[in-house]
């Protein structure tokens, strides 16, 4: 009897220290291994490096100095910063689940209680974008129907710009058409422009983007996935994404017109080669667009609407020879991809030819990621790419669209308007009838 529990000690002991010497053995390779970055000083971490606006170029220079992958301190977070094509696709692409997480911010955790689908993680995210998913097919943002919507939208926008009579107006007015859309797909009916409703939606929608770096409250997280507060959540994800995106990009597309008109003018010559002066966009009119194309899709490249959108991880998990423990944010930096200097031949300029081959065809490019790659790709780009082109074309068909008395072109300022979005400064131009 004395043998056997000897024995069984020795087992015992035996695997203890098998145990003990495994944990020893792997420690060492678990233990957090954080990319290269700026040293931080007290309390504020790098914050002093990244100053108040376009904080994405800031850490796009950081990303000269110490490579595609490196560490910045927010605070006391640390926060992995991914830049360049390669290294950005990479996570996104080949991460899966383990950074589809994102991290938790004050002000969403107030308004959304860790619903949705923008700001949410895990399980809840998860049920969320199924739930928007089979929702946006249900209204048929997929089906003829839509496009219709689309261009009876784009009919009572250009009687609102007639109205001006060729006189100044604010860019904001063109927003309103894709915000209408959204409210026609959510709530079932567009609102007239001047409807106090539709007024008040837009201003709360201006307030929000505006105010999303402002500090908020802490929830605690509830536990339903299909509960009312989080399919609430999910539709003012849908009204916010839907409106805010698509309408900052038309600005921005149109004002980039402005700003180019020898741009604008062979726009306005595909279109009315192709269409002609009575007959309104569709969809498949694209193929046949190459050029129209190709500067809505180098206007997404040019302005990078959300260049550094934060993800976190799900788990522990090894990127770029790293090893990054669960809950570490992590800026996939898109301005980086849009801007590279090793995918795009003239990166820093506002040039259509990034999409078009030598015999004025329109191409793909790998690099051109606006809407984000991956598991968290946004869910409405198709209905965005359609509202953007059916609303483009049908404006440009139909006006001029020129800096306001005493400007020319080159006086236009393009740097964006502080905001959570890159939103086209505000400023005023002309929208004259093509004769």
């Amino acid at each position: 009897m004395a043998l056997l529990l000897l024995g069984v000690w020795g087992i015992l002991l035996l695997l203890g220290l098998w145990g003990l010497l495994q944990g020893c053995t792997r420690s060492p390779s678990l233990a957090p291994r954080w990319p290269p970055g700026p040293r931080p000083l007290p309390f504020l971490g790098n914050l002093h490096l990244l100053g108040v606006t376009q904080q994405d170029r800031a850490l796009m220079e950081l990303s000269e100095r110490y490579g595609p992958m490196f560490t910045i301190h927010l605070g006391s977070q640390k926060t992995v910063v991914l830049s360049g094509y390669e290294v950005v696709r990479e996570a996104l692409v080949g991460t899966g689940h383990e950074l589809a997480d994102r991290p938790p911010i004050p002000i969403f955790q107030h308004i959304q209680r860790g619903g949705g689908i923008f700001f949410s993680s895990g399980a809840r995210w998860r049920a969320g974008r199924q739930f928007t998913v089979r929702t946006l097919q249900s209204l048929g943002v997929q089906q003829p129907s839509m496009v219709g919507k689309v261009l009876q939208e784009l009919a009572c926008l250009k009687g609102q710009l007639d109205s001006y009579g060729g006189q100044p107006l604010p860019l904001a007015l063109l927003g309103w058409a894709p915000c209408n859309i959204t409210f026609t797909l959510l709530f079932g009916q567009r609102f007239d422009y001047q409807d106090p409703v539709f007024v008040s939606l837009l201003s709360l929608i201006d307030q929000v983007m505006v105010l999303l770096g402002s500090p908020g409250i802490q929830e605690d997280d509830p536990e339903d996935m299909f509960g009312e507060a989080n399919v609430l959540a999910c539709t003012l994800d849908m009204v916010m994404a839907g409106t805010e995106t698509t309408a900052a990009t038309l600005q921005w597309a149109v004002f980039l017109m402005v700003k180019h008109p020898h741009v604008q003018g062979r726009v306005q010559e595909e279109l009315d080669r192709v269409l002609g002066p009575g007959q309104l966009p569709q969809p498949e009119h694209q193929r046949a667009l190459p050029y129209t194309s190709a500067v809505l899709h180098e206007v997404q490249r040019y302005i990078t609407l959300l260049p550094h959108v934060p993800r976190c991880t799900a788990a522990d998990i090894q990127l770029g020879g790293y090893l990054l423990p669960k809950g570490t944010p992590v800026i996939p930096l898109l301005t980086s991809v849009l801007l590279d200097k090793t995918q795009w031949e003239t990166p820093s300029q506002f040039n259509p030819n990034h999409f078009l081959d030598a015999k004025g065809r329109f191409m793909k490019r790998g690099a051109f990621l606006p809407f984000s790659a991956g598991r968290r790709v946004c869910v409405g780009k198709s209905l965005a790419r359609t509202e953007l082109f059916l609303l483009f074309a049908g404006l440009l068909q139909r006006y001029r669209l020129l800096p306001p008395p005493g400007l020319s072109p080159a006086d236009l300022d393009l740097r964006p308007a502080p905001a959570f979005t890159m939103r086209p400064p505000a400023q005023t131009l002309c929208v004259v009838p093509r004769s």
